[in-house]
């Protein structure tokens, strides 16, 4: 048997006349920037959010530069991040100009630990940028009251959490913005590169709106140095067809989840760490990621057997050559090494069958009863 990571084409089958049909209308009406599609996808995803304005950019890492810059934040400044995530958190800070501080994350959660926030506050700090890691969302009411005490923005990284929930409150709802990826992968994927902001601060909301083309307010009058970063309106029209079907896929996800705890706790009980729901959280499960011993081993005895498998991330970004500079050095920050060592997640997509689930795990048991 084959089981993909990821297998967008069965998505696409089911929805194929209207996404067709949504790309000739824009091809038809001629309006391919900042038209219609792109202010009703605004519209929907702030009110999903429950927040008054959502700003379409051109993909999630520069959404979260956009947020950051918009909160003044820029060269002087630090920014406090996870270690444990993908590249554009910490490096959106760094291109605003400003040093991107890293802290542990949680063991159980893998979300960045608000306990080490605390201690990574200095006079320069400016923000914080709690991530959504997979799908669960941070620890958002003690980051935000270490926010308020020292006033500090929060951008809350919420590539991989479209939909979820803390404690019943959405993306964005708690923090000062948050930022959304639609990379084909995401929960909520376009057919390229795509991204928003979303914020209940209407001053903050228009600042990002110019700063995304070219910091210009009326057009060719530039009050500040902005960017040439629009939510593409083709784009747009594509994930107006798929938003609808958001929660459903989401739901599917968390099914999926729940099927691969139930089959891994019953045969593999003492080899795999499955995922740590959080009491206050609706994890919406962009990855299904677990932690294991031997987890090279694991990941090629899987890919031999049909299996695909991801890591994310092998090494973490306080380790990462790009920011040598700031000094940091191996055993700084244990939780998230450790974690980079053990984290493997697992096929996870909304059509993932039962039978494909239960072929992962009797694969995963059948290399931990020979190793």
């Amino acid at each position: 048997m084959k089981v993909p990571m990821l297998d967008l084409t069965q998505q696409y089958k089911t929805l194929k006349p209207q996404i067709q049909e949504a790309i000739e209308d824009v091809m038809s009406n001629g309006r391919f920037i900042l038209g219609q599609d792109v202010k009703k996808l605004e519209e929907d995803v702030a009110k999903y959010s429950n927040v008054g304005h959502g700003i379409g950019v051109a993909n999630g890492s520069d959404a979260i530069h956009i947020a950051l810059t918009a909160c003044g934040v820029g060269p002087g400044d630090e920014v406090i991040v996870p270690s444990f995530t993908f590249f554009a958190t910490a490096g959106a800070v760094a291109r605003a100009g400003a040093t991107p501080v890293f802290v542990d994350c949680d063991e159980k959660t893998f979300n960045i630990d608000p306990l080490k926030i605390k201690e990574a506050i200095t006079e320069k700090t400016k923000a914080i940028v709690p991530v959504h890691l997979y799908g669960q969302m941070a620890d958002m009411d003690s980051i935000t009251e270490i926010a308020k005490e020292h006033n500090l923005a929060v951008i809350e990284d919420a590539a991989q959490a479209i939909g979820s929930k803390y404690k019943g409150k959405s993306v964005g709802e708690l923090g000062t913005a948050a930022t959304y990826s639609f990379f084909p992968t995401k929960n909520l994927g376009a057919y390229g590169d795509g991204g928003m902001v979303v914020t209940n601060n209407e001053e903050l909301a228009e600042k990002m709106r110019v700063i995304r083309v070219h910091g210009s307010k009326p057009k060719y009058y530039h009050h500040v140095l902005g960017y040439n970063s629009r939510l593409d309106e083709l784009q747009a029209a594509i994930l107006n067809v798929k938003f609808p079907h958001l929660d459903e896929w989401s739901n599917m996800r968390r099914e999926n989840a729940q099927n691969y705890t139930e089959l891994l706790n019953e045969k593999l009980p003492n080899e795999v760490v499955t995922p740590f729901i959080a009491d206050y959280s609706h994890h919406i499960f962009h990855q299904y990621t677990i932690r294991v011993q031997k987890r090279d081993e694991l990941q090629a005895f899987l890919k031999d057997n049909g299996v695909a498998s991801m890591i994310y991330y092998p090494q973490p970004l306080h380790m990462q050559p790009v920011f040598k500079e700031l000094g940091y050095k191996e055993g700084d920050l244990p939780v998230t090494e450790k974690a980079a060592k053990e984290a493997l997640s697992l096929p996870m997509f909304p059509e993932l069958k039962l039978e494909q689930q239960k072929y992962v795990v009797d694969k995963i048991a059948e290399f931990y009863s020979k190793n």
